[in-house]
């Protein structure tokens, strides 16, 4: 994938708005800690409803392995204020209304079978409908439908613990993989050697 980032590279440190509109550089949220940062597609899909809820529920998990969520959206602060107390309320919500931060992590707009034709794609809307009343909407002004959705994790070194790029709109990182990423390991480590399993 074009401008996608591998395990280990530095991640992009730009300024993005919070919730609020207030500025905030990346880099101040996985100073921290190890930080996930989730972005997301329009306000109208359905698997991004889905994800947000997942993030939600999992946060006391994702917070006792010293895990920060951050989601970075699409829409402008009052928007994204909006929606994040609406499905994952208590999060760092993030507003990238002119995408620049979805282009620096390799978020660009998929293709017709990513984001539409993919028979995934209608399996997971006919679940999301049948199991949540989800229906696929359209998308807020400004929003675009084909950017895609991507998930990583950040080391407090700035590195990429977890790069995860979705083959398709229905596809997401399930939260045990956030939580314990490859073979048990520690995200709050440096990268260094051999991936191997905590002891």
């Amino acid at each position: 994938m074009k401008n996608s980032l591998k395990f280990n590279d530095l991640a992009p440190d730009l300024e993005v708005l919070d919730s609020e509109g207030q500025p905030i550089q990346l880099s101040s949220l996985w100073q921290a800690g190890p930080l996930v940062l989730a972005f997301t597609r329009h306000f109208g899909c359905p698997q991004c409803k889905e994800m947000m809820d997942e993030l939600y529920l999992a946060q006391p998990q994702l917070q006792q392995k010293g895990l920060r969520l951050a989601i970075v959206t699409q829409g402008t602060p009052e928007q994204a204020k909006a929606f994040c107390a609406e499905r994952a309320p208590g999060a760092t919500c993030l507003a990238d209304p002119e995408r620049v931060v979805y282009a620096a992590y390799g978020l660009a707009r998929g293709s017709a079978w990513q984001t539409l034709l993919s028979p995934k794609i209608w399996q997971s809307n006919r679940r999301l409908k049948r199991e949540k009343g989800f229906n696929p909407e359209t998308p807020p002004k400004g929003q675009d439908a084909f950017v895609m959705s991507g998930t990583f994790i950040v080391g407090p070194d700035g590195r990429i613990r977890l790069p995860y790029y979705y083959e398709d709109i229905a596809d997401h990182p399930s939260i045990d993989l956030l939580l314990h990423g490859l073979m048990g390991m520690d995200w709050g480590k440096p990268l260094e050697g051999a991936i191997t399993p905590n002891e």
